[in-house]
Order: structure tokens, then sequence, then C-alpha cells
């Protein structure tokens, strides 16, 4: 069933270590710098994480002025197609969006605290195996996140893991 989900843009990144980096990056291609894009692009730099565009529409919770959120979809799709920008998905909620410029990333989600761990693909690579040995798949986690409880959440919430021994 091609097209049910969400595909990831899959064209080269860009790494933009800042404001000024990004800036040339879309000039180099043509594309204006709008005050609305670059008020996306000023969220995304202040981040300490990937964010919603609900987030950036919002100022960064008064961090920064606000903005359309239509606008902003539309900005981010920009930057995706560029490569500035990559987004996943955490399964219910908002896609998050983050810059390119650190390198692929996969990503760790807790049920729990919600704490979004980004992961360098080689640290996923022994469970990567694993999948492509038990089911013939090469997974890949950069679009939909491994879902789970972090370590702290799993040591206070033990009811919550799952009973193995039920589900054989």
């Amino acid at each position: 069933m091609r097209g049910a989900v969400t595909a990831p843009h899959t064209g080269p990144s860009i790494a933009a270590p800042d404001m000024d980096a990004a800036v040339e990056a879309l000039r180099s291609r043509g594309l204006r710098i709008s005050a609305a894009r670059r008020l996306v692009l000023e969220a995304l730099f202040a981040a300490d994480t990937p964010i919603s565009a609900e987030q950036v529409a919002d100022g960064l919770a008064g961090r920064l002025p606000r903005s359309d959120l239509a606008s902003v979809y539309r900005n981010l799709e920009t930057l995706e197609e560029v490569g500035l920008v990559r987004h996943f998905h955490l399964g219910h909620g908002p896609g998050l969006y983050g810059l390119t410029g650190t390198g692929e990333r996969e990503y760790l989600v807790c049920d729990s605290c919600h704490s979004v761990r980004a992961v360098p693909p080689p640290e996923l690579d022994r469970v990567r195996s694993l999948v492509k040995e038990e089911f013939g798949y090469e997974a890949r986690f950069s679009h939909f996140p491994i879902v789970g409880l972090c370590a702290d959440c799993a040591r206070e919430e033990p009811s919550t893991r799952i009973d193995r021994r039920r589900h054989q």
C-alpha cells in the first residue's frame, strides 16, 4: 500500500552551522529570504531539540515573534526540499523538524516523559542487523523513531514494561 505513510525527503543534506550559512545556501539556490522564512530558520537554530511547526508558529513560547501556521508549514517544506531541514514523526503527535547540519540522525522517543534522543545511525546498526536477520527488513529510524521507555522512566514505571512471557 504505497502512499499510506508520509515519506521523508531523501535528497542531500546541507550542513549550515549558523543563520548566515543557511541564508547563503538558500540564496545560492535562487530562493528569497522572506521575513517568514527567516523566522522559521531562527526558530530552528534557537531550539535545542527538534520542534513542531506549531512551536515555530508560536514563536518558541514567546522567545521569537509569532508566525502564521500555514506559512510555517510552507517554509518548512521548502527548507526540507532544499536539504536544510528534516522531519520525523512521533506516532500520534505532530511531525518534528530539525536542522540537518549535524548529519543524519535517527531517534529514540520516550512514551512517558516524551524525551527525544537523536542518535547517529551507526549506533543503531546492531538493532538494524537484528531486524534484518529476524524479519528481512532494512530498518531505518530517521522518519519514524523507536518508541519505548527511557531508562529513567523504565525504572519508575516497571508495570508498563512488556511481560515477554505473556507474548510468547
